[in-house]
């Protein structure tokens, strides 16, 4: 267990217009939002302060991937929430806290059911900080603006002026004292070691 304030991370798109160049059009192209699209990373603290904002990489990128080539360094002994998006993903003496993924053709028993949901109400933060990046739409929508750097200089600016924002306001995030996901008494700890295995404490 550690006892260090946990991190967040999670990838986040930006759809950008269609690239003139057809060779590119494939590796910006997702299928899901139907339309092309760049990828950031972020890294937040407990209090949604975001701490680390990658470079831009193609839509088409995996999560996995995106977290690999960013090569953001956490403090040793800290722990680190991420979603399943992120499987497979090993940071050296970082504990990652994630939820189980569902068998194929099956379901979960209760209990690994409940810390699933005990992890997403804790991890929902990374959303709520990108929500809040988001609220200046040009980062939201696609922008006209095709000067080099220019998209990257706007993500960067929504970035500063959310941490801005989090100073002014009136509440704050409850401060966790310890990375875990409780439920019915017992302390379930998700981490990825060298064996991959998950473990339940």
């Amino acid at each position: 267990m550690s006892p260090l304030p946990p991190f967040w991370h999670a990838g986040t798109k930006r759809p950008i217009h269609r690239p003139q160049d057809p060779e590119e059009q494939p590796d910006h192209y997702r299928g899901k939002q139907k339309c092309h699209t760049v990828k950031n990373l972020l890294v937040i603290h407990e209090s949604c302060h975001i701490g680390f904002l990658s470079a831009t990489y193609e839509g088409k990128v995996h999560d996995t991937s995106v977290a690999a080539l960013a090569g953001s360094s956490l403090p040793a002994g800290h722990c680190l929430y991420q979603d399943m998006g992120f499987q497979g993903c090993i940071l050296n003496d970082i504990s990652i806290v994630q939820p189980k993924k569902k068998p194929r053709g099956g379901e979960l028993p209760p209990p690994e059911t409940a810390t699933n949901r005990r992890i997403a109400s804790i991890s929902i933060r990374i959303d709520h900080a990108i929500g809040g990046v988001k609220r200046d739409r040009i980062v939201k929508d696609k922008i006209r603006l095709f000067k080099d750097g220019i998209r990257d200089t706007i993500m960067e600016t929504c970035c500063g002026l959310h941490n801005f924002r989090l100073q002014y306001r009136p509440w704050h995030y409850v401060v966790l004292p310890i990375c875990q996901a409780a439920t019915n008494g017992e302390l379930w700890l998700c981490w990825y070691s060298s064996s991959n295995c998950l473990g339940v404490l």
